[in-house]
């Protein structure tokens, strides 16, 4: 597209589909969804229009808009988001409806792998008497969920506590929890979305263990007990994951396990309860 542009002419010459031409447009232009409707006929200054450019050639070539814009919505939440943390998405909205139903009045919960903290700073948001502690394995990635932390929790009189672990690392000591919530790499390696959309861009280790897409969920049901007083272990999984992730609760002595289904009606997080 050439400069100058208004509004409306880049909503209608735009490569991309209507939603991420306007998400894209209020990033650059700092307009309100109305006010793309309101002032359709304002011209994008030259910097907004090479911003955009940049902005469009970006997502043509395949990269997530939310790393182009940096935040996504999740739980009611704009959260920062960056190439080092996965992209937030509405299915894992589930793991923190069901966390905040089995979390005991000033319960304290454990998430595991945070990344961009997106369940932890949403438990946080939504229940001012619960103790939280979120950790990941990844420096940039804790940075990301901190900065998401301060966005949202300032007027938290308790702050969420971030560690660097590896799963069951030193820094959680013996440490105890009510709940403990998790949404590890449990894609199987070579899986053929690995190589498609938004996953591309993605950082590859949040995504699979490598393996058969069960080794952090092992790792996770087999170390829970010294880490649960009583309480839930509840985890997403993948999609054909359901059956097996129950059998590693009860192998580990859960009780209760069971399944719950997402929006799509998938089997999308198992748990059970010590």
């Amino acid at each position: 597209m050439n400069a100058p542009q208004t509004v409306a002419a880049v909503q209608r010459l735009s490569p991309l589909d209507a939603l991420e031409t306007r998400i894209l447009l209020c990033h650059v232009t700092g307009l309100s969804r109305i006010e793309l409707i309101t002032r359709s006929e304002q011209t994008l200054t030259p910097s907004q229009a090479e911003a955009l450019q940049r902005a469009l050639q970006r997502r043509v070539a395949g990269e997530p808009v939310a790393y182009i814009v940096g935040q996504r919505e999740f739980y009611g939440l704009m959260l920062r988001v960056s190439p080092d943390v996965l992209i937030p998405r509405p299915d894992t909205e589930l793991l923190v409806e069901l966390a905040l139903q089995r979390l005991p009045a000033r319960g304290r919960v454990l998430d595991m792998g945070t990344g961009s903290g997106a369940i932890a700073v949403a438990i946080a948001h939504s229940r001012a008497d619960a103790d939280v502690t979120a950790l990941d394995r990844s420096t940039a990635a804790l940075a990301v969920a901190e900065d998401n932390a301060a966005r949202h929790l300032a007027q938290r009189a308790q702050p969420v506590r971030f560690l660097k672990s590896d799963w069951y690392g030193g820094a959680l000591g013996d440490s105890q929890f009510d709940l403990i919530v998790s949404n590890p790499p449990y894609i199987v390696a070579r899986d053929p979305h690995l190589a498609q959309g938004d996953l591309r861009f993605e950082p590859v280790d949040a995504l699979t263990d490598h393996g058969d897409g069960l080794s952090a969920l092992r790792t996770i049901a087999a170390g829970a007990a010294a880490h649960l007083d009583s309480g839930w272990l509840l985890m997403e999984h993948g999609y054909d994951q359901a059956e097996a992730v129950r059998e590693l609760l009860g192998l580990h002595g859960f009780a209760d396990v069971q399944s719950w289904r997402d929006l799509a009606g998938i089997e999308r997080v198992s748990g059970g309860r010590r």
